[in-house]
Order: structure tokens, then C-alpha cells, then sequence
């Protein structure tokens, strides 16, 4: 027997979907050819001097899903053992996974980043002590094993944030920042709000590399198509200088929806491992700061879905107006919590509508919608803000993307296929 909800949302159409591939550049280096050309660059002698036999030298592994992170990571990892040096894994993600050891630690086996894999130690404890202070007299609180390495190598990727806009955004100097900060230090850089994080990022990080021994940065650039495009190796004293040059070239590759605006977005599947906001707001467009803006322009978002990889945090649930029960059920607040009490940004975990399945879920935000055509409703539906080369588009677009030379049409409209229960049958399975 249906309730109130179910009655007040059983007569509101869903259009006709069609599947659409949208083009980007294709630059982009091949799996085979990820260690050679990382090693290419280690073994200048600029490099490769630094490393001594006997050092301990900690890498540092993110929580993000990095094209081909397991290779690249590795082949940092060998690199420092063919020079009789001990490497380690350094858990630097803030306070992501819970703010805890274990979390992180979870965090980086879903990526794939393991003592067995990587060949080496991974130390994902949350201690943390103090190296300094910056050029405004805040306490710089580093990882305790970062600190008492020998040395220590920064591997990141470099990209716009989601919640600012500045020189250094998402990259080497945040990763030393926040990444290396864990809660602690994280807390300390994000407790004046995002408004002051362009200011601060290189503050910290000027900070960081005067005060520990930062050798030098292994940085990641990636295209459209979620692939590697280009690995940069950044000697320490380069790090300041270059990596607002990186920026500026992986904002050129973000990649972006081919309409600009929609009355509804539906996004099968949020998380930590897409984006730091569980989906990226320079893509969705549904930034919960003021300090950015960009993306898609659109009236309601549907979230159906929080990944595996995401270790239960459902960061981004608060870009939505509608989700579904399955959502909440994986969601744990234990282990969302931290990460937005730390960034101050608590809005990005307000709970939103929660409906029984997808399809109400969709309903929910189609029937809440203003001042649209309601013949000609337009929805976008997207796997997630990683991997968008594939998308939905409702039938109101057909036409015009016939004539977009950046989509091309892969399959003709049809109806959103839903199981006996009200679910997708191809959940998070667009590609």
C-alpha cells in the first residue's frame, strides 16, 4: 500500500533518456608507459642525489582515485629501495576516513595501496607535532612519521578545488597542508573558513618546506577521460613557483558537461574516492561555498548512491535535494562528521529529502521543479563527477545535441529502466 508520498509523486513523468558520449582531448599517457616516464625524471641526477642509502623516506598516499595511483605509487616506492633507502606509505588525507588510523588506512587499501602491493610499510596513524610556526605565528602541526623521516616525497594530483579559488588549490602545497597535517593540522589551517584558503595553502606550505625535509614532489595531471596526462617531478625549491603553472593546465583539461544548464541533475553515485566533496561542484556546479563557482547550472540534484570506496562517508550528500534510503543506510556519521567539522563546511552533509528508491527520488525533484516546461522536462544523469565521457540526457535535449559537435548520440531516447523495486537497473553503470 502506497503512502501520502507515493501518491503525491505516482502520476509525475519521467521523460525519455538517451545515452550521449561527450569529447574531450585525448592527450594522455599510456598505462604501459607510467613507470617510464616517471622513472625518466627520478633518475636525474637532481633527484636521485637525494636519496641516500640507509634514509627513511616517507611518500605520501591521498584518499582521491587517482588514474593508474597503484603504478605510480609503486614505482616511487622501488625507486627508493634500488637506492638501499627505506620507503614507507604515509597515510596524508587530513581527516578523511573518520579521522582515524584504521579509516585511513581502509581508505587507501580501496584504492589498492597496501603493504603487499606497494612492497612496503604503510603507516596511517593520526599523531601529529609541531614543526613551527608560519609567517602569521599559527602553529604548523605535522604527521609524527613524516616528521621524523629522513626525508619525505609528495605524490599528489593537482587540480581545481571545490570550495576556493586561488594560485594552489588541490596539489602539492595542499597535500603538504592538510595532507600531512592530518585533523589536527587540517583544523588549523581551515579554521578562518574557505574565504581565507587561497591565503593560507601557500602560507602552511612555504612554512612546511622551510621547516621539514620536503626532497621533492611526484604530481599527477589529469584529462577529461579521468586518465593520466602528464607526472611532473618537482624539486622542493621549484614547488612554489611551478605548481600555480600546473594549475592553470588542469583547469584546461577539467572536463564539463556539454549543456549548460538542466532542471534536474541525477547523480547514481557519490564519494571521498571522486571527489573531496563526494562529487565535484566545477563539474555538478553544486558548490556549498561562495568562493567558487563554475559547472553545470541546474534547479534540483538527485543522489542515488554512495560508493564502496567512500568507506561510509556520505561528504556531498548536501548538495543534494533528494536521495534515496539506500543512500542513508550506507552513510555513517561517525565517519562523515570529522572531515566537515575539520573544513568548517558543515553544509555539505545536511540530509536532504529520502525517498524509498531512484525513482521517487527522481520524481521528488522533477515535481518540485519551477518555472519549467513540464513537457519538455530536461534532465541530466550522470555515473558520478569522475567519469563523465558518458551521459544521459532527456529527450528534450536530442535535438540539439545533434548539432553539439562536443556530444555524439549513442543510442536513441527511451524510458529510465527500473527494477520491481523503483531502482535503476544500471545504477552507476552509464559508461
Amino acid at each position: 500500500m502506497s503512502g501520502m508520498v507515493s501518491e503525491l509523486l505516482k502520476d509525475v513523468a519521467i521523460p525519455r533518456m538517451f545515452k550521449a558520449r561527450q569529447k574531450f582531448s585525448v592527450e594522455k599517457i599510456e598505462p604501459e608507459d607510467i613507470r617510464k616516464v616517471i622513472r625518466r625524471q627520478l633518475e636525474q641526477e637532481l633527484f636521485s642525489s637525494q636519496v641516500k642509502p640507509g634514509m627513511r623516506i616517507a611518500i605520501t598516499a591521498g584518499s582521491r582515485q587517482i588514474a593508474n595511483i597503484v603504478e605510480i605509487t609503486r614505482t616511487i616506492v622501488d625507486f627508493v629501495k634500488e637506492r638501499d633507502a627505506e620507503p614507507f606509505i604515509l597515510a596524508a588525507m587530513g581527516s578523511h576516513g573518520g579521522a582515524t588510523g584504521e579509516g585511513q588506512r581502509k581508505v587507501l587499501e580501496n584504492l589498492g595501496i597496501t603493504e603487499e602491493t606497494m612492497g612496503c610499510p604503510v603507516k596511517a596513524d593520526m599523531d601529529v607535532v609541531k614543526t613551527g610556526v608560519n609567517e602569521e605565528g599559527m602553529d604548523v602541526l605535522l604527521d609524527k612519521h613524516a616528521v621524523e623521516a629522513d626525508g619525505i616525497i609528495v605524490s599528489c594530483r593537482i587540480k581545481p578545488h571545490t570550495c576556493f579559488r586561488g594560485p594552489y588549490e588541490s596539489g602539492i602545497m595542499k597535500m603538504m597542508t592538510i595532507g600531512l597535517g592530518k585533523q589536527a593540522g587540517a583544523a588549523v589551517c581551515h579554521e578562518a573558513g574557505f574565504k581565507y584558503m587561497a591565503k593560507y595553502v601557500p602560507m602552511y606550505g612555504r612554512a612546511i618546506l622551510k621547516q621539514v625535509n620536503i626532497l621533492f614532489a611526484v604530481a599527477v595531471l589529469e584529462n577529461a577521460y579521468d586518465e593520466t596526462a602528464k607526472i611532473v617531478v618537482l624539486n622542493h625549491d621549484e614547488i612554489e613557483e611551478k605548481e600555480p603553472e600546473y594549475l592553470k593546465e588542469a583547469k584546461i583539461m577539467l572536463p564539463k558537461i556539454h549543456v549548460p544548464e538542466c532542471d534536474v541533475l541525477v547523480c547514481d553515485t557519490i564519494g571521498k574516492n571522486f571527489s573531496g566533496s563526494g562529487m565535484d561542484p566545477n563539474i555538478t556546479g553544486t558548490f556549498v561555498t561562495h568562493y567558487a563557482s563554475g559547472g553545470l547550472k541546474s534547479q534540483r540534484v538527485a543522489v542515488l548512491d554512495l560508493s564502496e570506496e567512500s568507506h561510509h562517508s556520505g561528504v556531498g550528500i548536501g548538495m543534494a535535494h533528494a536521495t534515496t534510503n539506500r543512500f542513508l543506510s550506507k552513510m555513517d556519521f561517525e565517519l562523515t562528521y570529522p572531515n566537515l567539522i575539520t573544513s568548517t563546511v558543515i553544509e555539505n552533509a545536511r540530509i536532504p529529502l529520502v525517498m524509498k528508491n531512484d525513482r521517487e527520488a527522481i520524481q521528488v525533484c522533477i515535481r518540485t521543479c519551477t518555472d519549467i516546461d513540464r513537457k519538455n522536462i530536461r534532465i541530466v544523469r550522470i555515473s558520478n563527477s569522475l567519469q563523465i565521457e558518458y551521459i544521459y540526457l532527456s529527450e528534450a535535449y536530442y535535438e540539439e545535441a545533434k548539432n553539439n559537435p562536443n556530444l555524439e548520440i549513442e543510442s536513441e531516447p527511451e524510458p529510465m529502466a527500473f527494477d520491481g523495486d523503483g531502482n535503476l537497473v544500471d545504477l552507476g553503470n552509464i559508461q
